[in-house]
């Protein structure tokens, strides 16, 4: 039986998004490994609270610092700004307690992509979507200062993204380590925009066929724009061994939401955008088998080797294109 922080009816109440004396309803919701989340029923509306953990809830050790939370906040503040509706409105905030609360999205009406990709429901419009919105919140926070000394979060970022992933998978494929660590050196250097680090279907809800919402934005960091497009695309790829029935639709949405984002590329040349792309996807598919974070629905020996196989090949030898990736996994996949 899971107990609430207390610290979390003290910000409801602070906030007035309850009364001083109101005992709110309180229910823990499935999130996901890096924070404690609870729906709050109060006469005022109902609220999403979210507090940040100090060690992640995975097998290996994994502690990162609780001041991620603050950044989060300020993620989604800009991504509204920029695209109206891209993520939950944020209505209170405790940086030092590392919590927030913001508003509650009914499923009835705000559904996970993720949870649409199990059903085998693969809309490419949709997935064009998510490209577009992503793309329109890089170009707006692109070459800005403000923006730039607001995320200086480049050790968080090593701690919870290039450590986990590249790093330690290159530990488990030395003879992959330097093609491993050079991206995970090339991405940490690359500075461009506002990088939201967590942009998977299981934090994109599906509002309508165009308008996604993007949620967890803890991982927010200044950087290299391609580590969002990779990571998004590379749970697309994933899915194909998920739900083998829709593997033709999640490859429509790779190809679908790529070409959306990459038509919107203004900050810099799309190809050089999209080659950094393409190699860092071969590491971060390699990462959910042997990363510190793996996937859970990828368990079968056969599986994990044929994506072994294909992204050590592309990591050997890296594509330049996003398309190209695709094809490589196409081909394994019909093997």
């Amino acid at each position: 039986m899971q107990t609430p922080d207390p610290d979390f009816i003290a910000l409801l109440r602070r906030a007035g998004l309850c009364g001083p004396a109101e005992s709110p309803a309180l229910t823990p919701l499935a999130g996901g490994v890096s924070s404690d989340i609870w729906l709050a029923e109060t006469a005022r509306g109902r609220f999403c609270l979210k507090k940040a953990l100090g060690k992640l809830k995975v097998e290996a050790d994994w502690f990162v610092p609780v001041e991620r939370n603050a950044y989060e906040v300020a993620w989604m503040e800009t991504a509204n700004r920029l695209v109206p509706g891209s993520a939950p409105a944020v209505r209170a905030h405790d940086p030092q307690g590392g919590l927030f609360a913001m508003d509650y999205l009914d499923p009835s009406t705000h559904t996970l992509w993720k949870e649409e990709l199990r059903q085998g429901r693969a809309g490419p419009a949709f997935a064009a979507a998510v490209g577009r919105s992503l793309a329109a919140i890089h170009a707006g926070t692109a070459g800005d200062a403000a923006v730039a000394a607001r995320f200086t979060t480049d050790a968080i970022f090593h701690d919870i993204r290039l450590e986990p992933y590249l790093e330690a998978t290159a530990r488990a494929h030395p003879d992959r380590a330097d093609a491993l660590l050079a991206l995970a050196e090339t991405t940490a250097s690359t500075k461009r925009c506002l990088v939201h680090g967590d942009v998977s279907p299981k934090n994109i809800l599906v509002a309508g066929p165009a308008a996604p919402v993007f949620l967890d934005a803890e991982c927010a960091w200044y950087g290299d724009p391609a580590f969002d497009l990779a990571f998004c695309l590379n749970h697309l790829l994933l899915k194909c061994l998920w739900t083998p029935k829709a593997r033709d639709g999640f490859l429509a949405c790779f190809a679908a939401l790529a070409e959306a984002y990459l038509a919107a590329v203004a900050w810099e040349p799309a190809p050089a955008m999209e080659a950094r792309a393409a190699a860092l996807l071969a590491g971060l598919f390699l990462a959910r088998v042997d990363g510190k974070s793996p996937v859970e629905y990828v368990t079968a020996k056969a599986d994990k080797d044929k994506v072994r196989r294909t992204a050590r090949a592309l990591l050997a030898a890296p594509a330049g294109t996003l398309a190209a990736v695709a094809a490589a996994w196409k081909e394994e996949l019909a093997a």
